[in-house]
């Protein structure tokens, strides 16, 4: 289980990115965090992993609390999350294998990381990660050479090699036509369902939330304005988390 409690960030200069934040997720769930861009959902995702500080409060996971890890634990903790990026985050000049492989760092001796050199079972897993998002046969191309879709599908590759236990997945898809966000999410539902992983997800789009979310979560200017099931996301709810003159689409 993931228990965030009383979680606050203030960036410098006084921004106050969060404001009290506290939720729980449990083992295996699907959590779709939704809000307008800049009401704190990405520094929520990378708090949870301390990609981000947080100022105040605790993150604790199966009963460890992850804002008092040492930086050594904390590289263990990272071995089990793995985070996929809205713009891939990729070596753009390196194969897409190459980028794959990355997510195997956090196990392998810095030696061998620092040459790419990598056991063949790892590489097994690369390929066989790679397969399940069908993106095999691009292995050798460089990064670059890729439509958008197929880079983020090396991002969630790269995430699978890590066998996670937790998916954090900021805004996946929102550089992505539709057809193309459905299908990063169907690979997101696939981990999810068959690995047991448990996935964090930003979405702007409440027909992703609708069907792809067990349960989702609402940010307005860093405040926690819902947790519940998607569908009790009324007219009047979404007002509240989106401001009184946004339409509702899905």
């Amino acid at each position: 289980m993931l228990e965030v409690r009383n979680l606050t960030k203030i960036y410098d200069g006084g921004v106050l990115a969060l404001d009290n934040v506290s939720f729980s997720v449990e083992q295996g769930e699907f959590l779709a965090v939704i809000g307008l861009s800049g009401s704190g959902k990405s520094t929520l995702l990378r708090c949870i992993n301390r990609l981000v500080e947080p100022t105040e409060g605790q993150i604790l996971w199966n009963g460890v609390d992850i804002t008092a890890a040492s930086q050594d634990e904390l590289l263990r903790i990272r071995r089990k999350i793995g985070m996929v990026f809205q713009h891939f985050n990729l070596v753009t000049r390196s194969k897409v294998i190459t980028n794959v492989l990355a997510g195997r760092l956090g196990y392998v001796n810095t030696g061998r990381s620092m040459v790419n050199r990598f056991p063949k079972s790892d590489i097994d897993m690369a390929l066989k990660q790679m397969d399940r998002v069908d993106i095999t046969d691009q292995a050798y191309k460089r990064a670059d050479e890729l439509s958008g879709g197929q880079q983020q599908r090396v991002g969630i590759a790269r995430a699978m090699v890590q066998e996670p236990e937790m998916i954090l997945a900021d805004e996946p898809v929102a550089s992505l036509d539709p057809v193309l966000a459905h299908s990063i999410m169907q690979h997101l539902d696939q981990i999810n369902k068959e690995d047991g992983a448990t996935v964090l997800c930003s979405l702007h789009f409440l027909d992703l939330v609708h069907q792809y979310a067990d349960r989702a979560i609402a940010l307005n200017d860093g405040l926690l304005m819902f947790d519940g099931a998607p569908e009790a996301i009324d007219d009047e709810k979404f007002k509240e988390i989106y401001g009184k003159e946004a339409e509702r689409v899905g």
